[in-house]
This record gives C-alpha cells, sequence and structure tokens, in this order.
C-alpha cells in the first residue's frame, strides 16, 4: 500500500472528542481508571494499551503546541506562562502516574503472549523508564524545563545594528556574503560581540543546567551524567567508546578534507589568509546564491522541488500548508533554530525556522521536511510509543533528504551554474560539518564527566577541543576572545543534552542512502520510505539495515564515505 499524505487525526475512543488538556484534576481520572482496570486477557491487554497510547497523544501534542507558540512569539509572556504551567504542574504529577502504569503493563502476565517483533523495542524502552525513574527527580525535570528555555529567551533578543537598520542575528549573517571584505569582517565582530554581551548569563545558565543535570544521574545511581543520559536517550546500540572512534574518524579523515575546502576557497578568493568572516564569501565575479526572497517562496519552491523527487513528499507539506503548519521566516522575539515538531494526534508535523533568503535556508527546509515526511510515515502505526524513533534514524530522514533533493534544486536556482554551485556548497557543508559535530559532543562528554568544573577549566577545555578538530589553513588568530565562548551559540548544549553526535552518525546514514540514489534512485527511495515507516518498532541496526545501511562508525567506515563524497565533489 503506498503511503497518502491525505493523513487523519486520530478518532478518540477513549477521551472525549471535546477533551483539552487543561489542568492535572482533568487528566487525573483517565490516568488513575487505566491504573486501576483490570486485565483479564490480552485483549483486554491490548485495549489498555491503545487507551493509553490515546491518552500519551493528546497530552503530547497539548505540549507541543505549548513550545511551538512559545518559541514562535518568545516576548508574549501569556504564551510562556502557559508553558511553564505544564512543565511545572502538569507534567511532574504525569511521572509518577507514568511510571505506576510501565510497572502494571510489566508486570501483567499478558505482555508475554504480544507480538514479540512488535513490541520488542517498546517493552525495552518501558523497562529502561523504570530503571531510571525517581520521585526525586520529578522537581528537578520540571525546573530543568523551564531553565533550558531561557536559552531561546536569551538569544532571540540579540539583534545588531548595520547601515542604520536592526537585524536579527540570523538576517545579519547574509552580510557575511558581502562582496566587500571590510563589511563582512564589521558584521562577524559585530555578531560576535552581541554574543559576548549575555555571555556571563548564558555562563551562568549553563552551570545551572549542568549542576542539575549531575544531581538527577547521582539521584538515579549514576555516577555522571552522561552516563546516565546515554541510558535515558536509549543508546542501547553505541557506548561513549564508539563516540571516541567516531572522534578519531573525523579526525584521521574528515579534517584533511575540510583543510582541502578551505584551500579551494582561499584561492578561489584570492586572499592571503581565510578569515572566518570568508567562509560564506564568493569570489568577485559572482553573486551570491539567493534562492528565494521571503517565507512563502520558499515555501512554494521547496513543494515544487519534493514533487520532482516523489509526489508523495510534496503532498506532505500542502496538507501542512493547508493546516497552516509553517514559520518560516526570521523576526525580532523569535527563538533561533530549526525544527520539525511531531504532532502525535494530528499527525502532520509543525515547521518552524528562521530563513532570511540564503541558501543555509534551502537546505534547513528540505532537511525538516525529511523529518516532516518521517512523521507521516510513521503516523499510521498503532501505538504513540512506536513513533517514538531514535534520532540517529530520525537525522538520516532529514539528512538524506539535503541529499536527495539535490538534483532537483532547479526552482531555486535558475540556470546550470547556480544550481551546480548550490550542489558544491551543500557537499561542502556535508563535510565541513563534522568536526563541529565532533567537537561538541567530544566537549559534552568533558563537561559532564567534569561536572564540577570552574568557567576558566570549562573555557580552557572547549579551546583545546576546538582547536583539535581546526584545520591550519582557517586563521583565527586574535579572536580567541570570541572563540573561547563559541561553544554558547550550540542551542542543543543548553536544550537537548548530548543529541549531537546523532547528526554525525546520521550524516554517514545519509551518504550512505545518497550512494544508493547514485546507483538506483528509485531503490534508494524506496529503502528511505520503508526504514521510515516502521517509526522505532525496530532496533538502530535493524532500522540501518532497512534502509539498506550498516550501523557503523568507525574510522574505515568513515574513510570509505568521503572518499565517495570527494569524488562526487570532483565532478562538480
Amino acid at each position: 500500500m503506498s503511503p497518502t499524505a491525505n493523513i487523519q487525526k486520530l478518532p478518540r475512543h477513549y477521551l472525549p472528542a471535546n477533551f483539552a488538556v487543561t489542568d492535572w484534576a482533568a487528566l487525573e481520572p483517565f490516568f488513575q481508571e487505566l491504573l486501576d482496570r483490570p486485565l483479564h486477557s490480552k485483549a483486554d491487554l491490548e485495549k489498555w494499551l491503545h487507551d493509553s497510547s490515546e491518552l500519551e497523544a493528546a497530552i503530547s501534542e497539548d505540549a507541543c503546541w505549548r513550545q511551538i507558540k512559545m518559541t514562535c512569539d518568545t516576548e508574549n509572556e501569556a504564551l510562556e506562562k502557559a508553558f511553564e504551567f505544564f512543565v511545572m504542574e502538569i507534567q511532574p504529577r504525569i511521572q509518577p502516574m507514568a511510571d505506576a502504569l510501565n510497572k502494571k503493563l510489566l508486570q501483567c502476565s499478558y505482555t508475554a503472549e504480544l507480538d514479540a517483533q512488535q513490541y520488542h523495542t517498546y517493552l525495552r524502552s518501558v523497562q529502561k523508564n523504570i530503571d531510571l525513574f525517581r520521585e526525586a527527580n520529578i522537581p528537578l525535570h520540571a525546573e530543568l524545563g523551564v531553565l533550558q528555555q531561557q536559552f531561546g529567551q536569551i538569544t532571540g533578543r540579540m539583534t545588531i545594528q548595520h547601515q542604520g537598520q536592526e537585524y536579527t542575528l540570523q538576517q545579519a549573517a547574509r552580510f557575511l556574503q558581502s562582496k566587500d571584505r571590510s563589511e563582512r569582517e564589521a558584521v562577524y565582530r559585530k555578531i560576535q560581540e552581541r554574543r559576548l554581551q549575555d555571555k556571563a548569563a548564558l555562563n551562568e545558565l549553563y552551570s545551572q543546567l549542568v549542576a542539575k543535570r549531575q544531581q538527577v544521574a547521582l539521584n538515579a545511581g549514576f555516577a555522571n551524567y552522561r552516563d546516565y543520559k546515554f541510558k535515558e536517550l536509549g543508546r542501547f546500540d553505541y557506548t561513549p567508546a564508539d563516540c571516541e572512534q567516531f572522534h578519531a574518524g573525523v579526525k584521521q579523515h574528515v579534517l584533511p578534507l575540510v583543510e582541502d575546502i578551505y584551500q579551494h576557497k582561499q584561492q578561489a578568493l584570492g586572499v592571503d589568509t581565510l578569515r572566518p568572516w570568508d567562509l560564506e564569501a564568493e569570489p568577485a565575479d559572482l553573486e551570491p546564491l539567493r534562492p528565494f526572497s521571503h517565507g512563502d517562496e520558499l515555501l512554494q519552491k521547496s513543494i515544487a522541488v519534493l514533487e520532482k523527487l516523489d509526489p508523495f513528499f510534496a503532498d506532505c507539506f500542502r496538507t501542512m500548508q493547508r493546516m497552516g503548519h509553517f514559520d518560516l521566516e526570521s523576526r525580532k522575539g523569535k527563538a533561533p533554530g530549526g525544527y520539525n515538531c511531531p504532532l502525535a494526534e494530528s499527525g502532520a508535523p509543525f515547521i518552524f525556522m528562521n530563513a532570511a533568503g540564503q541558501m543555509d535556508d534551502v537546505t534547513t527546509m528540505v532537511h525538516e521536511g525529511g523529518h516532516a515526511v518521517h512523521s507521516f510515515l510513521a503516523h499510521p502505526l498503532p501505538l504513540t510509543a512506536f513513533k517514538e524513533y531514535p534520532m540517529e534514524i530520525a537525522e538520516v530522514a532529514s539528512m538524506a533528504m539535503e541529499l536527495f533533493t539535490m538534483d532537483h534544486w532547479q526552482p531555486f536556482f535558475a540556470n546550470e551554474a547556480e544550481l551546480k554551485r548550490a550542489k558544491l556548497h551543500q557537499l561542502e557543508r556535508s563535510i565541513t560539518i563534522f568536526p563541529w559535530i565532533a567537537t561538541i559532543d567530544k566537549f559534552q562528554h568533558w563537561v559532564y564527566t567534569h561536572p564540577t568544573h570552574t568557567l576558566d577549566e570549562r573555557a580552557d577545555a572547549w579551546l583545546s577541543i576546538l582547536n583539535e578538530f581546526s584545520t591550519r589553513t582557517l586563521d583565527t588568530s586574535g579572536l580567541e576572545g570570541y572563540r573561547q565562548y563559541s561553544w554558547q551559540r550550540q542551542l542543543h548544549l543548553f536544550e537537548v543534552p548530548f543529541y549531537y553526535i546523532e547528526y554525525g552518525i546520521a550524516q554517514l546514514g545519509a551518504i550512505g542512502l545518497w550512494m544508493q540514489y547514485k546507483q538506483d534512485p528509485k531503490a534508494a527511495l524506496q529503502h528511505y520510505m520503508q526504514a521510515l515507516s516502521l517509526g522505532g518498532t525496530k532496533t538502530l541496526p535493524e532500522l540501518y539495515q532497512a534502509a539498506g545501511l550498516r550501523f557503523d562508525f568507525s574510522p574505515a567506515h568513515i574513510q570509505q564515505l568521503m572518499l565517495f563524497v570527494k569524488s562526487e565533489m570532483e565532478k562538480l
């Protein structure tokens, strides 16, 4: 059966059709009923699982909308309060009930009769949640939920003045493509100086987050938050030692390629030394790529691109557009970054981003589009929990979409020369992101295995790791004051700790799928959709296998994939 983007909101059988999450008093009776309900057969258990799943979907969607609305307008106090109310007043009461329901499920004699193939990963995850649950961590998780949002509030206010106008940092970034090198440097320094104004606030925020996260780990019986978080993230299939292998592979086989890219850039620009404000610039005879001018144009052109790749992908975007599930343009008071937020009941997710008319916005749009397609493909699965797939496959969905769509970017780039430049830019970006991923990941390993570090030790550790993954060609002399706080621009460190190496693991998977696509586009897309439609019902190695991939991020595998990308870049 071919997938359909004509998504239907899940019908309610357990909750009243008009039920809305208002407070704990409204929710509690449903949790209590599920807890008290006798289970006399496998059929009773399956009905109980579906009712639990329906409740979970309603709560999840409500929480998502609170977060979406708040990130779209960080200056609206009512939206902030609605989000905080959920995190502080509702979620803490759900957690002990959810733990009790988990225990009821695993203690039920009929659980052993459930289809092992379909339920294995879910039951493994339930057991993991029981193992990690501690009453003492409920208030800490609530405090962390609120604290983490402060990053968006602090950075959402950041703007600079340039040529008499105010710009968000995302909008200002387009001046880094200016032909005038002195303008590029001036804007680069303004952006960095603006970030430094909040360095103390962000340092203090991060210190609070690290301390609370370490306490969560100690409460759960772990020596440090890294080891706790590996278990919480469900990293059943790899270890911190595997992450170190990835770091080593990046150093050995990716950094030399980045060095080549930067040397080529330096020659093309004709500059004596390549500086950070040169990285987005084009040679004097080339205009910067301007693929679109406003959010609606970005959306319509993206739909045209996806239509050529596979009409189902385009239909997903059309469905989301009809539902008003896009907020694309950068503006003051909007949180930074971009995301695709799955909506468990509606099925059609929400895409949020900060577009400013640049090439990178096209990449972000198709990246989030890959996540959106994943949401659509997993939506028919019978339980909400089955749709909770590991991030290491979620990011394959998004990053493979970036590479799949490249041959169809004509709506954004009118002529062949522009299209070639855009593709080369995309492939270079696919390579140059690896050292940053390794840097952020290695830094987090250091931070959480040294939880009592001082601010000076943190800055030194960051600089040391950053230099380890830097190239000789990029000249950063005199910029140490900016560099020692450059970690502060990475949202993930604040909001989703340890969620970053997934991008590296998945980029390898995406390149593997793109290799397949170059040989047989139809088979590659079939593999892609087959893997995504499994949601989280298989282990990571099995999901990769469904996509025709090996779950492998050893230096040897990294080397093989880098050689392929290098050969493709040479063709351009």
